[in-house]
Formats: structure tokens, C-alpha cells, sequence
């Protein structure tokens, strides 16, 4: 509330906005899903224009995100990510060096605080804008991902620093000018998975392992992969623990626990100390 518009702040929001004019005492009772936003109706409905002229932005990380294309056979998953450089692949840096591992999709997103009617703990909430699908994977399904079923596309990503500060910056950048960001982008990389992330239960390195469609087995890696399938058979190398805790945290939530490898969590850390950038506050919601 206080910090300067400039100061990137880290916060644990829970996925789904509930608007600050809901006047139930329980979010939950909220009929309608607001996981996600389409960007051609966000200056438009009431759950969101509010927040959104409010200067309420913000950046939300993943590692990737899930469509499915509609076959003969079923839904064929595909997961979809930043372009990864060979730096991905170096080991993991220490004390104050800039970190030089994956990438993470920078999505943009709004906020709300909603405060419960009777009193109680403020809640904080977002969801994450949508925008058409871009050209490459546009083939796969234009409707459905996994953020959110009947969204219109896919996550609207904002690719590079510039982008994130001026969509973070909501004084020097007003809601009219930072809305234009809010483009498709067709730097994203995809590859085929298998059937068994359509299990939401399921958070494993199979998940995002790339295949060949109609293969029974994994073959090698393609150019647009190989980055991806250095990474999980690296990861895999050692003892159980090595395995568990070397993998970045394949989820589209946000951070959930700390561990004591180098994680989602530590590369957002990272990125919001870069030198020459505000340190970051964390604050629990």
C-alpha cells in the first residue's frame, strides 16, 4: 500500500480473483470463475476494471503451461515454455551471482485484496490475463488450457524486463498504456507430453518429458527440446533426494513450499534483486 510504484514486493496469492466488493464472508461462495481474464473484457467486467485501474498488476511465474489438441483418439497434451539457452543447464549459482538456470514464463496478471465483511485476514487473489493464441501453437487448440477451461487462447506473456517494469510500474505507466502489452507473443517453444499430466494429481518429471507422437517409447530430442531433456536427465542422476529437489517445480500455482535446492522461489528471489532494483519484500497474504 505504502511501497514506492518502482518496488517489486513477493507475495503468496491464491489463484482465482475475489473482487474487494464481494460482500459474502466466504470467497468460496463466489459463483463464477475468474481464474482467468480475457483481455478483450477486462476494462469491462466489474470483477476485474476496478483492480485493473487501481494500478493492481502483477506478474505471475510459471515454468509452463498445458494445451490440449482435440484428436481422434483423445486430447493430445502439449507443454509450452520460454525458449531455454544452454545456461539452463549450468549448475546453480551462489550467494549474489545472477542466476543462469531455467527461465520462467513471466504471465501477466491482476490482483484484488478482498477483506472479509465480519473482519478477519485480508485475502489476496489474481488471475491471470488471456489473449488469443499466437500463430505457432494456435494449431493445437485455441480454447482450452490448463490454467482454465473456455479461456480464449493463452496466458498473455510478458517477454523481457522492459515489459515486466512497465506493467509493474503502476504510476509511471497508466492502465492505457501498460493494457498495450498485452499482446500474444510468438517467443515460446512447445513439445508433445504425455496423457499423464492430464491427471491434476500428477507433478512428476513425466509431466513435461517430451515423446514422439505415436511412439511407445521416448526417442531423441529435437532441436526445439533438447535443452528440456538435458535438464530432466540431468536432474535424474544421483539419489532419490537429488531427483526430488534438483527439478524445478513443475506447476502452474505459484510458490508452495521452501526446499532446501535451488527452486522456483530462488530464481524469482533473484530476479527481484537484480542490482539496480528495489529490493524485494516478502510479506505473507
Amino acid at each position: 500500500k505504502d511501497a514506492d510504484s518502482s518496488e517489486r514486493v513477493l507475495m503468496d496469492m491464491r489463484w482465482g480473483l475475489v473482487p474487494s466488493w464481494f460482500k459474502q464472508d466466504n470467497p468460496s461462495k463466489l459463483q463464477f470463475n475468474t481464474s482467468n481474464c480475457r483481455s478483450d473484457t477486462m476494462l469491462s467486467k466489474s470483477s476485474y476494471k476496478g483492480a485493473l485501474l487501481k494500478g493492481k498488476r502483477c506478474v505471475v511465474l510459471a515454468d509452463g503451461f498445458y494445451e490440449w489438441q482435440q484428436q481422434s483418439g483423445g486430447k493430445q497434451p502439449y507443454f509450452i515454455y520460454f525458449p531455454q539457452t544452454k545456461d539452463a543447464m549450468d549448475k546453480e549459482t551462489e550467494g549474489d551471482e545472477e542466476w543462469k538456470g531455467w527461465r520462467l514464463l513471466t504471465m501477466a496478471g491482476i490482483f484484488d485484496c478482498w477483506e472479509p465483511p465480519s473482519g478477519g485476514e485480508m485475502l489476496y487473489t489474481y488471475t491471470i490475463i488471456t489473449v488469443d493464441a499466437s500463430k505457432d501453437v494456435s494449431f493445437i487448440h485455441h480454447r482450452q488450457v490448463r490454467a482454465g477451461k473456455g479461456v480464449a487462447g493463452m496466458p498473455a506473456i510478458l517477454d523481457g524486463d522492459e515489459a515486466i517494469r512497465k506493467w509493474l510500474d503502476f504510476a509511471e505507466v497508466p492502465t492505457q498504456e501498460a493494457v498495450k502489452l498485452i499482446q500474444p507473443t510468438e517467443n515460446i517453444v512447445f513439445h508433445p507430453v504425455s496423457t499423464f499430466v492430464n491427471n491434476i494429481r500428477n507433478n512428476a518429471p513425466e509431466c513435461v518429458a517430451p515423446i514422439e507422437l505415436g511412439a511407445k517409447k521416448e526417442v531423441k530430442a529435437t532441436p526445439s527440446n533438447k535443452v528440456m531433456l538435458g535438464w530432466l536427465k540431468s536432474s535424474q542422476e544421483g539419489s532419490p533426494q537429488k531427483k526430488e529437489n534438483d527439478l524445478p517445480k513443475w506447476t502452474s500455482q505459484f510458490i508452495h513450499s521452501p526446499s532446501p535446492k535451488k527452486t522456483s522461489a530462488d530464481v524469482l528471489q533473484q530476479w527481484l534483486g537484480k542490482q539496480g532494483q528495489p529490493a524485494a519484500k516478502k510479506r505473507k497474504a
